[in-house]
């Protein structure tokens, strides 16, 4: 169906692929995993004709070989990437976008294309509607648009990069659904995401990137976690959770009643040295929580103490000089300037400490990035990178980063492994707990439940907007956490 013969990619200072080869055959879902950075989404793009690879490569559809691909003809081979970003116009309804470009016949009409949409959902088990318009839809519904249109198109290979990552469990079991039919029909899936155990559920076979070469392709049902994480990492991960001995100290935040942003008389305590963890159902209140102590939304009413002194946050910047840092979800929406480099992204928070008679010092200001490249192992050709050319993971190393470089009290963690590797993974539950250890509270929010429960020392679980109840480490359960956030 799909070959790849030897293809290399090369930038200045870095080798994206090396000499790549690896096969995906019809109607089956094949995943492809590696850390951030082994060279997954390079080769998506060299599939898709968005970049070209270096000279030496093929590329074969069904025994048709082609040295590079571009966009148009990517698309005529029946190739469809479904992007972590949706890729849509959202003032357009659903039936328009997944029709968009497409040759109707002589006559035009919004009725003829809601038909045809709802046949295609009908079929899919879609639950949208066809003249909705797409800005009021949900992030995980607009997804559905995407997939809605390839399917609409023929799509014979259709490429899916971390597709549950909006999605609430339910809805993976309906994508899960859609993947399982369009390989019914032939249809080829290639599935990226670094959840394991969606892996070992969809997929029927894995191929691993690291560093830019192939490893290896081997049966799901022929291989365990150990094995795919050892092959992905080069090294053996021995503690998913590392220990750590500190108890935690006095208060250091208090909010009391706060209410603001969706959420209602959300009142906890965080201590120095503590990892408090906030666990919750989609749309529970718990980023919406943080973003009224950090200063990114108004609060309403409620109060908010810093070592016992009351405080106003109006604003991030506010929230900066009382020592709090967030690291927001929405790394590049919220969390770094894509198309500016590591040192002036690492220099955001700190600028008065770089500044003096109102220069920022050249000096300071690389002296800073260098340290926190060093720090937090950001894989990066020099400080002057542009953010936008590096992987996810060392794009939420530059955001740590740039919170850091504050040296803030108070951290808040929102969805920190949202979307990177398993060894990104460990680098920042390490450092949690290394920040831990150094006297700093950390707020932490995570959707995983194992990460939740391994990493936290207590938990604040969160129900529409209210505080459902908190657990001690010695009350930790799933089901006890589950029960709490459904209401129970």
């Amino acid at each position: 169906m799909l070959r790849l013969e030897h293809i290399s990619k090369t930038y200045p200072g870095v080798t994206a692929l090396d000499d790549v080869s690896l096969e995906f055959e019809q109607g089956e879902v094949h995943a492809l995993l590696g850390e951030n950075g082994a060279g997954k989404s390079t080769l998506i793009k060299i599939i898709a004709g968005a970049i070209a690879p270096d000279a030496g490569g093929v590329i074969d559809f069904d025994g048709s070989r082609y040295e590079r691909m571009t966009p148009a003809l990517s698309a005529k081979c029946g190739v469809a990437v479904i992007y972590q970003d949706i890729n849509l116009v959202t003032p357009m309804t659903v039936a328009e976008n997944i029709f968009m470009g497409r040759r109707m016949g002589r006559i035009y009409s919004k009725r003829r294309l809601n038909a045809l949409a709802r046949e295609l959902f009908e079929e899919y088990g879609f639950d949208l509607d066809p003249s909705m318009r797409v800005q009021r839809l949900s992030p995980a519904n607009q997804q559905l648009v995407e997939i809605a249109r390839a399917i609409s198109n023929n799509a014979k290979i259709m490429i899916m990069d971390e597709p549950t990552a909006p999605l609430a469990s339910h809805e993976v079991e309906l994508l899960f659904s859609i993947i399982r039919k369009l390989k019914e029909r032939g249809v080829t899936v290639i599935y990226i995401s670094h959840r394991m155990d969606e892996v070992f559920q969809i997929t029927e076979r894995i191929s691993v990137l690291r560093d830019g070469r192939f490893i290896k392709t081997i049966r799901t049902s022929g291989t365990n976690r150990p094995e795919l994480v050892s092959l992905m990492v080069g090294r053996e991960l021995t503690e998913s959770f590392p220990a750590r001995s500190t108890e935690p100290g006095e208060v250091v935040l208090e909010a009391r009643e706060l209410t603001g942003n969706s959420v209602e008389h959300v009142s906890f305590e965080l201590h120095r040295g503590e990892i408090l963890g906030f666990a919750g159902l989609v749309g529970s209140g718990r980023s919406e929580t943080m973003e009224l102590v950090s200063g990114a939304k108004h609060l309403d009413s409620g109060e908010i103490y810093i070592h016992g002194k009351k405080v106003r946050i109006a604003s991030p910047n506010a929230a900066i000089r009382h020592g709090i840092g967030l690291i927001p979800e929405d790394r590049k929406e919220q969390g770094v300037i894509l198309h500016n480099t590591v040192m002036f992204n690492t220099s955001l928070s700190c600028m008065k400490k770089l500044t003096k008679l109102g220069f920022i010092s050249g000096r300071k200001n690389r002296d800073t990035a260098e340290k926190y490249r060093a720090d937090l192992s950001i894989k990066v050709p020099g400080i002057k990178q542009m953010v936008v050319n590096l992987s996810g993971g060392n794009q939420q190393k530059v955001v740590l980063a740039k919170a850091l470089a504050a040296d803030p009290e108070i951290i808040i963690f929102d969805e920190p492994t949202k979307g990177i590797d398993v060894g990104a993974k460990q680098e920042i539950y390490q450092l949690m707990n290394t920040l831990a250890e150094a006297g700093k509270a950390i707020i932490m929010i995570f959707s995983d439940m194992e990460e939740i429960l391994g990493m936290s020392d207590r938990i604040v679980v969160l129900h529409e907007g209210t505080v459902a109840g908190e657990l001690h480490r010695d009350e930790f359960s799933q089901e006890r956490v589950l029960q709490l956030a459904s209401g129970m």
